[in-house]
């Protein structure tokens, strides 16, 4: 080297020569360093066993090159780059040069020879030049500690001879590359295991260039390695994520959520997982905070293993789960922390309780391992996971439970929006069906029987409702309608709709004329609605079919506000759609409603039902249309069958709206419980009335309500005679219960007062209140009828 520091030392370790580069370097003239041991120049007492070693080397390979330490006079140490050459004299014996230069002083440029040598070899990067038959020529010694393999053994042989847990023919094929193209490879990225860690995959990052000598002919290929294990794994542990995200949470289901991830960490992470959450939270309720000591109850929600049917499990899907204090899963969920316990072995009578059961199948499957976090989300815990290794021989460490805990953070996300969805779903399908009447009260005119199937729960509950509604004269009405939408809003607005048709009805108006105020009272909503859209749109557009059978005439009229024609299936079995005038549906208020009457002889089908049951995502109107008048051909069948018939013949495919269905079988009055009489306008005519009708009743076995009878009737055919016109009629229905119905062609309304002491008059109406059962006023085509109902006795 220039301007090295030379010394010369002899075999006992005597210096024997001084030059004055290293009088310059070290501040030792000639004089008092010659016939001195070398290791005066050492830096420190501790580097004597450094140097011998060192020298060990040289006697053994003839020299040494590297870095090191000396002491300057002034009591400095100095870093040196050392080269150490033997000499031998004629005589055979051996001496040493030893060469030294300054690593503070030297120049970049100056870096060369055994000094450059050392650097490399040195160097934290892993080096190594390979012959063109790529046979290794030169390797530093983090290579060396990468493969596991002495240097010794590795010059000369090819790298698949050593490192059989490597892809060496890829790697070869790069090195090849570089030398046959000449431009590098950069950053190679392969994954393996090496003989320093057998087993343990870790993941390199490699560079290759060729070597060109001072022609350019290439003469070999160097290559430069990095452990990048860490990089590949923070890089993995980023797309399992991305791929949960994208399994996980998919629905808005609760077990389903846990079971996905259980399904998710298997293999990927663990070879068993469970999911346990509290009972609460899979009933859609908020989770209590822990307190105390006390533990909650836990059901399993999910559970997924290596091994076919999850044979480490003591508990099925949906089980009770017995959680000890003591148990990693109740400190867990106590302090809201993750637990790793890398080796299982010492805490397996702690994890399993009292058990026995547990610790069996802990023992049996050689479980080793365990992770366990909880499940928390938006400041609630939800429930614990555990995650267990038994066939996977490496333990659990650190980064595995950061991955754990990020996998349960976002599945803790998911599982607390379908427990929030689960309340609200449940929470709308209860007020819904308490909208929804309880029981059909057709009685004996029409025999009921009804489904109501809600979607699915990506969309919710909505807004599809029907009724049963027993009006006077024997008649019955049946009403099915749709709400726009879902949800709580839509079948609150339902609810409105459904009690807004029930007070109509009251009002004994006639379809046409009903569906005329509800849509008065959908344009009122709308307005007074206007500025919450969602409510506004629930009410807007909403659709309603109404009928009313009576089964004295065994006539129906129907009028329908934008909802499908009803069917219809006559006593021989033959289904149609009877054209029925086609409404608006409710709140346009741009056309009028007109009402349509069929004849329904004694045995008729009517079908009434919402348009989720025939329109869906597989399937058209008509074609839903064709399948419905199938099924209703069977409508011999009991109505509960038939309606399940119905269903299960159009819901082929999950539903994408609600569904409402309500069959109703007629059945008509015979002439022996009707009777009427067409009587003047004369007062004379009340005793005769009065006498008719107590005459009819003892034929129908009604001796009992006789007297209440004859007043209801002379007080009606009275206020009839006195403030109606024209003929008068008065008919006695015998159904559920005893009707009496007066009518006449005035259109004015009786109105009920409760007179004074002194009034003479004016107390019939409230006399027909206190002796009837219910009684009312109802508009016909003609004029106005008054009708009062009594009870039957008990006994008819």
């Amino acid at each position: 080297m220039a301007d090295a520091a030379t010394v010369l030392v002899d075999a006992e370790g005597i210096i024997t020569g001084w030059t004055p580069a290293a009088e310059r370097l070290l501040g030792y003239p000639a004089a008092e360093m010659v016939k001195q041991p070398a290791r005066v120049l050492l830096a420190a007492p501790e580097d004597a066993a450094k140097a011998e070693a060192i020298g060990a080397w040289c006697r053994e390979h003839g020299g040494w090159g590297g870095l090191g330490q000396v002491r300057h006079r002034d009591g400095r140490r100095i870093d040196v780059g050392l080269r150490i050459s033997a000499m031998r004299d004629p005589d055979g014996e051996t001496s040493w040069l030893v060469s030294g230069v300054d690593l503070g002083s030297i120049p970049a440029w100056a870096l060369s020879g055994s000094l450059l040598q050392a650097f490399l070899t040195r160097s934290p990067i892993g080096m190594a030049v390979l012959s063109p038959d790529l046979r290794y020529v030169w390797i530093n010694d983090t290579l060396e500690r990468y493969g596991g393999v002495p240097r010794a053994e590795r010059l000369g042989s090819r790298m698949g001879d050593f490192l059989p847990g490597l892809d060496t023919e890829a790697i070869e094929a790069r090195m090849r590359q570089a030398l046959e193209t000449g431009e590098p490879v950069i950053d190679y990225e392969y994954r393996g295991w090496t003989m320093a860690e057998p087993g343990s995959e870790r993941a390199y990052s490699t560079s290759f260039f060729r070597l060109d000598n001072a022609e350019g002919r290439p003469v070999g290929v160097c290559y430069m390695a990095i452990d990048v294990t860490d990089r590949w794994r923070a890089r993995e542990r980023l797309a399992l994520l991305n791929e949960a995200g994208a399994r996980i949470g998919g629905t808005l289901d609760v077990l389903r959520t846990a079971q996905e991830l259980a399904d998710f960490a298997v293999e990927r992470l663990a070879d068993f997982v469970t999911v346990d959450l509290l009972e609460g939270v899979l009933r859609g309720e908020e989770p209590a905070k822990p307190s105390g000591e006390t533990l909650p109850a836990f059901r399993r929600a999910g559970q997924a293993s290596i091994r076919e049917g999850c044979p480490e499990s003591i508990a099925a899907p949906g089980e009770p789960i017995a959680v000890f204090p003591s148990s990693p899963l109740a400190r867990c969920y106590f302090s809201g922390e993750p637990l790793l316990d890398p080796v299982m072995g010492v805490s397996i009578d702690a994890w399993s309780g009292d058990d026995p059961a547990r610790t069996a199948k802990l023992r049996e499957f050689g479980m080793h391992s365990l992770m366990v976090t909880p499940i928390g989300a938006r400041g609630a815990l939800l429930g614990v996971a555990s995650f267990v290794r038994s066939r996977h021989p490496d333990p659990f460490e650190e980064d595995d439970l950061l991955l754990a805990e990020e996998l349960v953070a976002r599945a803790a996300l998911c599982v607390d929006n379908a427990r929030r969805y689960s309340r609200e779903h449940a929470a709308a399908l209860a007020l819904q069906r308490s909208l929804l009447p309880h029981a059909l009260p057709g009685g004996q005119a029409v025999e009921v029987a009804s489904r109501y199937l809600p979607t699915d729960a990506r969309n919710g509950v909505g807004g599809d409702w029907f009724d049963v509604i027993p009006l006077s004269g024997a008649r019955v009405a049946l009403v099915v309608g749709d709400v726009v939408g879902h949800g709580i809003t839509a079948a609150a607005t339902m609810g409105r709709l459904r009690t807004a048709v029930h007070t109509l009805a009251d009002m004994d108006l006639p379809p046409d004329e009903l569906l005329a105020h509800l849509d008065d009272l959908v344009i009122r909503l709308t307005e007074e609605e206007a500025g919450q859209e969602g409510v506004a749109a629930a009410v807007l557009g909403a659709t309603c079919l109404y009928a009313v059978y009576d089964p004295v005439t065994q006539r129906c009229t129907m009028a329908r506000a934008g909802h499908p024609t009803p069917a219809v299936v006559d006593p021989s079995g033959e289904v149609s759609f009877p054209p029925l005038p086609a409404g608006p549906p409710l709140g346009l208020g741009s056309l009028p409603f007109e009402s349509a009457e069929l004849e329904l002889p004694d045995g008729s089908l009517i079908a009434l039902y919402t348009d989720g049951l025939i329109e869906g995502c597989d399937q058209d109107i008509d074609v839903g249309l064709g399948r419905l008048s199938n099924a209703l051909r069977q409508s011999a069948r009991p109505l509960e069958e038939l309606c399940s018939t119905v269903v299960d013949a159009l819901l082929t495919s999950p539903q994408s709206d609600d569904v409402a269905l309500l069959l109703a079988r007629t059945h008509g009055l015979d002439s022996g419980h009707v009777v009427s009489w067409d009587l003047p306008s004369d007062p004379a005519v009340v005793a005769g009335a009065r006498s008719l009708a107590v005459r009819r009743l003892a034929e129908w076995g009604l001796e009992d309500l006789a007297t209440t009878t004859e007043l209801i009737v002379s007080e009606l055919v009275t206020n009839a005679i006195r403030h109606g016109t024209g003929p008068i009629r008065l008919r006695l229905i015998r159904h559920e219960v005893l009707i009496c119905e007066v009518a006449d062609t005035s259109s004015t309304s009786p109105r009920l007062r409760h007179p004074r002491t002194t009034d003479e008059g004016g107390r019939g109406l409230f006399l027909v209140a206190q002796l009837a059962h219910r009684w009312g006023t109802r508009y016909t085509e003609g004029g106005k009828l008054i009708w009062a109902e009594q009870d039957l006795p008990e006994q008819v």
